[in-house]
């Protein structure tokens, strides 16, 4: 009995003791604490006027300057085949000889109708001046001889046209056809295309179209290289597609070192516009609220909000086009838990020169 109130007269001596202790250990802590919350740090930048230029990336694809399927005009066996798949063949440079014997014998029967038929408008000629014949006899005679002279030219056509002949100079693909084959004015015999010089056509949003003139030189890589190419825009389409909303242009370029193939993607850089003093801040700076956009700076050592109006973008950087000005501190890094005047320590970082791309 005795030691069962000894262990209990312990027990609370002990748990007095720890209260007592917790207690002076909490009025310690009170008397130690700042008089209020921590500043948050955030990071920032001071702005500095920029040169910014404007692109806008978009997909183009590769046309060769000139491309045609060579086709014979005529029906008939394929006689000769006069160049090598995969060749350069110039302009006028026979490609293709059709079998022209029927052609021949119709041209000289044609040819004899037309000596005849002159002989005997020359005849009716001599008749009618002797008025031996009437008027109309001899206009008769006078048709027929036309009429023979149209047909020996209609066949002289044809058989000019059994010789197949380049349109133009460039490289010739692989045949479809072989000696012997049966040709028709449908049957594709090859592809000739002029790749010394490549189109590249390409779409631009409306709302850049008033910004891009003939005459612009653009940048662009292709997909299986990572070199960068220059090309020249020379047309541009005179209204804008209702369907999709943007304006066709078409750019040329000098490929007579055949690196590029025509039907290659290509990823353009267009240039729009070059501003000398261009404010850009990082997009992470920017919160989104129901009007637009609201950037944090500094003044007097606390954030303070702004609304801005901002141009162009990417996922780096974004321009400012109002309420900010050369010299402002923007808050960049941190900023989401902010409030508008906000105590907050700045830590200043450097914004590299950026050139915009869309």
């Amino acid at each position: 009995m005795k030691v069962r109130n000894i262990v209990y007269i312990l027990l609370v001596i002990g748990i007095g003791a720890l209260i007592a202790y917790r207690i002076k250990s909490n009025a310690e802590v009170g008397k130690s604490g700042g008089p209020g919350p921590s500043i948050p740090t955030v990071s920032g930048m001071v702005l500095k006027p920029q040169v910014f230029k404007d692109n806008i990336s978009i997909a183009g694809t590769l046309e060769a300057n000139e491309q045609i399927e060579i086709r014979s005009e005529v029906s008939g066996i394929v006689e000769s085949i006069n160049f090598k798949e995969g060749s350069k063949v110039s302009k006028g440079q026979v490609l293709l000889k059709v079998n022209d014997i029927e052609l021949r014998a119709q041209l000289s029967k044609a040819l004899t109708a037309k000596k005849l038929a002159s002989e005997n408008e020359r005849r009716a000629k001599l008749l009618l001046e002797k008025q031996a014949i009437s008027q109309e006899e001899y206009d008769i005679a006078s048709a027929d001889y036309q009429s023979a002279s149209a047909e020996a030219e209609l066949i002289q056509a044809q058989l000019s046209k059994t010789t197949l002949r380049a349109p133009f100079s460039g490289t010739i693909g692989l045949r479809a056809i072989s000696e012997g084959t049966y040709v028709t004015p449908t049957t594709v015999i090859a592809k000739l295309v002029n790749t010394d010089e490549l189109k590249i056509t390409f779409s631009v949003p409306e709302k850049y179209a008033s910004q891009v003139k003939v005459g612009t030189v653009l940048t662009f890589t292709a997909s299986d290289s990572r070199e960068e190419y220059s090309a020249t825009i020379y047309a541009i389409d005179p209204e804008v597609d209702i369907t999709t909303r943007t304006l066709r242009m078409r750019a040329i370029m000098d490929n007579r070192d055949n690196k590029l193939y025509p039907g290659a993607y290509t990823s353009v850089q267009l240039p729009l516009e070059t501003v000398d003093n261009a404010l850009l801040v990082p997009s992470e700076a920017l919160i989104p609220v129901q009007n637009g956009k609201r950037i944090f700076i500094l003044e007097d050592g606390k954030a303070k909000e702004v609304d801005v109006e901002i141009g162009a973008r990417t996922g780096k950087v974004v321009r400012v086009l109002t309420n900010l000005h050369p010299g402002d501190t923007i808050l960049t890094y941190g900023v989401m838990a902010l409030q508008n005047g906000s105590p907050v320590k700045v830590v200043l970082e450097e914004l590299e020169p950026l050139t915009q791309t869309q």
